[in-house]
């Protein structure tokens, strides 16, 4: 059997094999300018990459020492090349997201070690430097996909009820039919159980679950339980963060959720926190693992203005007070964490039977013989700017009726060419995430008000992308006519998309915004005991 020769391998690489080796040595050396190793794990890392690659000889040519603000495009290098090896069966998105993970996890600190790294940064410089540290190891092992995150289109609006920020998501890459056909032959998941789920850390995933090489989570106690702490990866916001429960049980909002939260902010004061409600409808995307979500980032909730100010007597140091907001806000506000415990939790058992029949408040119905229950609450805790604690309870209520089968207090159908799926805690906050095709879709609407008469005729077609905003767009012609710049034309679709996302929410809300609205709010507020 013949042997090749020391050095003999290099003369014999192929272009794309020095490509390859050139992105291993500039991605080690990424990895330790950005702290993801160090000087001890140089040439280990370089050999567990140089091995995944089939390499048995570092690069020997002249290295490129300008180091990029992240990985992707050597990432991109090593994972092309891994595709014409063999390691991937197919060059697309879920199959290369599978590889990246399982490069940078070559590079990344067991997770016993980012706890520790974790720790004596909070003990030496504070909770806002470790939180800080982490957050840029997320972003730099790729856990958090900038690149993507950036392909985001972002703007705000102001509306009467102030600024409020719009974003279309890009960043979730879309799957192919063939992806989709391959998940559908696979088993039910039964490990991990979910994407929450602590095992994640490390896994190397499948078509159907992402690969988390490069996942690091760090523990905390919330409430005396055992609850992890990690970074989302496609970050909606500055250090948008979840907070997920140790094992994986459903959600469940009670009088401990909210003791949660509260001592979530006292860990953690330079973040909010909050928890999508735990019914169908008015919930998150994710009710089988309870969860909170937090962050560094100021919504337009939190600055919204109180309206009406009300005081209990049970309660001398807390104040309770109707905001304005198109959802229907209390705010409750203490400097006694306990307080505002008691009183929070008091709110919410008082909305979860509470009925009023004159505005369609029902708190329960029946189905079948057993009562379902309709009313509960999006909870949101953050420090306030006086060093208090202050806590929104967005009341909810999930029934539907004949004209609005998908939701009484949720986008009307006349919305749902923008948005249709349930208003979540963000959007609560005052951040529309909108779907990835109104991209193209309010481009294409931009052009119509720019005079393009052939796009028009064309949307008239049942099944063209633009017909179900045809009502929209025709509303937006005779207000502003059909001859503006396509540059106007993006900025009024721009802003009319702000305007109506005020609309989705105020449609969310479940006492409106009129006479008969307020005085029935002031009846549910004035039925807890509570004095204006």
């Amino acid at each position: 059997m013949s042997q090749t020769q020391p050095g003999a391998e290099a003369t014999e690489r192929t272009p794309e094999q020095q490509e390859a080796l050139h992105a291993i040595e500039r991605l080690v050396a990424f990895a330790l300018q950005k702290k993801l190793i160090e000087e001890a794990d140089y040439d280990y890392s370089r050999n567990l990459l140089m091995e995944q690659f089939g390499f048995s000889e570092p690069y020997a040519g002249e290295l490129d020492k300008t180091i990029p603000d992240g990985p992707q495009s050597m990432l991109d290098t090593l994972i092309d090349y891994g595709y014409t090896i063999g390691l991937i069966p197919e060059n697309s998105d879920t199959f290369r997201d599978l590889l990246d993970a399982k490069i940078m996890g070559h590079l990344m600190a067991r997770p016993s070690e980012v706890v520790r790294a974790f720790r004596h940064t909070e003990q030496t410089e504070g909770i806002e430097a470790a939180t800080s540290q982490f957050y840029d190891l997320s972003i730099n092992s790729n856990y958090i996909r900038m690149d993507r995150v950036s392909k985001n289109v972002y703007w705000t609006q102001d509306t009467a009820y102030g600024e409020m920020e719009i974003t279309i998501n890009l960043s979730k890459p879309e799957k192919s039919p063939k992806e989709i056909a391959m998940a559908k032959l696979l088993p039910p998941p039964v490990y991990p159980k979910c994407q929450l789920c602590r095992e994640n850390v490390g896994y190397a995933g499948r078509v159907n679950h992402p690969a988390r090489q490069n996942l690091r989570v760090i523990p905390l106690q919330l409430n005396n339980e055992k609850w992890l702490f990690q970074y989302s990866p496609y970050v909606y916001y500055n250090e948008h963060c979840i907070i997920f429960h140790h094992d994986h049980v459903p959600m469940k909002l009670t009088k401990d959720t909210l003791r949660r939260l509260l001592s979530f902010v006292q860990e953690y004061p330079h973040y909010f926190i909050g928890s999508n409600a735990d019914l169908p409808i008015v919930g998150g995307s994710i009710l089988t693992h309870d969860h909170f979500q937090g962050g560094r980032h100021t919504f337009a909730i939190q600055n919204a203005q109180p309206e009406t100010v009300f005081r209990h007597a049970d309660a001398p140091g807390l104040t309770l007070s109707l905001v304005k907001w198109p959802m229907s806000v209390m705010r409750l506000h203490s400097h006694d964490p306990a307080e505002l415990l008691e009183a929070g939790n008091a709110v919410y058992e008082a909305w979860k039977v509470y009925s009023d029949s004159a505005v369609e408040i029902e708190a329960f119905s029946e189905v079948d013989g057993e009562k379902v229950p309709h009313n509960t609450v999006t909870p949101i805790v953050r420090r306030s700017a006086d060093g208090g604690y202050e806590m929104d309870l967005v009341l909810r209520n999930n029934r539907t009726n004949d004209e609005h089968p998908e939701g009484i207090f949720h986008p009307h159908r006349e919305m749902h060419h923008l948005k249709k799926e349930n208003i979540g805690l963000i959007e609560v906050m005052g951040l529309a995430i909108l779907p990835g095709r109104l991209k193209q879709e309010l481009d294409g609407i931009a052009d119509i008000l720019a005079g393009n008469t052939e796009l028009e005729a064309a949307a008239q077609a049942a099944d063209h992308e633009l017909n179900k905003h045809l009502p929209w767009t025709e509303e937006l012609k005779q207000n502003h006519g059909s001859s503006l710049t396509k540059e106007e034309a993006i900025s009024l679709v721009q802003q009319q998309v702000g305007l109506k996302f005020s609309e989705i929410l105020e449609h969310a809300g479940v006492y409106k915004h009129d006479e008969a609205g307020r005085q029935a709010f002031r009846r549910f507020v004035s039925s807890m005991g509570y004095t204006e």
